[in-house]
């Protein structure tokens, strides 16, 4: 808490706190955290409010079993509010949304971010138990070579009609895909930007 720099004096010992997915970057709800409430929550790792209601603690779920467990905390550059990244165990709303402001939280693409720093993790402390570290070792050729293999049998899986096997392949294809941005150094937003660009330009 001291490394956030929060100050709870500014309204009157409450700062709202933002809860968002730490997969799909969806705004789940938004509350209050007194100096406590914060303590509690960075204690648990399940997320806690001050309740203005109910004029105490009260941690998500507690009824409900909907619980938000942390994956991070940030205090914004005023350090009067607070953004929980969180991983929301069932729906978020009273009236059984995914979110307060009844939106569907079904997207797990922000899942790519971990695993890209994953990948970015193994090329730069190499393991000897590590397949995506072996492949860094082997050199680009051998990384394009498996993108181009992965390619290939998802073509094949794509003539037939078995779901199981072909998302194993289209998940094997990315995980590839995603090795072969980081050895050549590039990064998937850069790729995105692309695409953006060719969008803009219809």
């Amino acid at each position: 808490m001291e490394d956030m720099n929060i100050d709870f004096t500014k309204m009157n010992g409450l700062i709202p706190a933002i809860v968002q997915d730490a997969l799909s970057g969806k705004v789940l709800m938004q509350g209050y955290m007194n100096e406590e409430a914060l303590a509690k929550t960075q204690e648990t790792g399940m997320v806690t409010f001050f309740s203005r209601s109910k004029n105490r603690l009260w941690t998500k779920g507690e009824t409900s079993g909907n619980f938000l467990e942390v994956v991070s905390i940030a205090g914004d550059c005023d350090g009067d509010s607070i953004l929980v990244k969180a991983n929301p165990r069932g729906p978020v709303c009273h009236t059984g949304s995914d979110t307060c402001w009844d939106e569907e939280n079904t997207s797990k693409t922000g899942f790519i971010d971990q695993l890209r720093a994953i990948i970015k993790d193994r090329k730069n402390n190499p393991s000897d138990k590590s397949y995506t570290a072996s492949l860094f070792a082997k050199g680009i050729n051998k990384v394009a070579q498996k993108v181009g293999e992965e390619a290939v049998e998802i073509v094949i899986e794509a003539k037939d009609d078995n779901k199981e096997l072909f998302l194993g392949e289209a998940a094997d294809l990315l995980f590839h895909y995603l090795i072969l941005l980081e050895a050549k150094g590039y990064e998937l937003d850069e790729v995105m930007d692309v695409l953006i660009q060719r969008h803009q330009k219809k």
